[in-house]
């Protein structure tokens, strides 16, 4: 099974940019759709941006327009440059992929821990 590691996460202040990625030990085509997630201990998963692999976008609302999600088909990543950090931004960020054959993200990797300092 392919295996998803994230990478990037840091303890910046408030209006900093990040890039996370996320390298997967396999091709990503095997994925209809890749995401990232956060999750803040208390509150509910939430999922920041995706990207098909028809290049097809979608954003939470709380990131449009600070966020952007982008693939490397030939080296197997999926970055999420986040830009404009704010406090509430904190969370630990989960890479997850969308097999073919699924209409779950069912394959995640560790997570990797952003912190945005005010």
């Amino acid at each position: 099974q392919v295996q998803l590691v994230e990478s990037g996460g840091a303890l910046v202040q408030t209006g900093d940019s990040l890039r996370l990625s996320c390298t997967a030990s396999g091709s990503i085509f095997s994925f209809k759709s890749m995401g990232w997630y956060r999750h803040i201990p208390g509150k509910q998963r939430e999922l920041v941006a995706a990207i098909t692999n028809g290049g097809d976008i979608h954003y939470a609302d709380s990131v449009k327009g600070r966020f952007a999600i982008s693939r490397d088909n030939v080296k197997n990543t999926v970055n999420l440059q986040m830009n404009s950090l704010k406090p509430e931004d904190t969370a630990t960020y989960y890479c997850a992929a969308m097999p073919l054959d699924s209409i779950r993200y069912d394959v995640w990797g560790q997570g990797t821990q952003v912190t945005v300092s005010s």
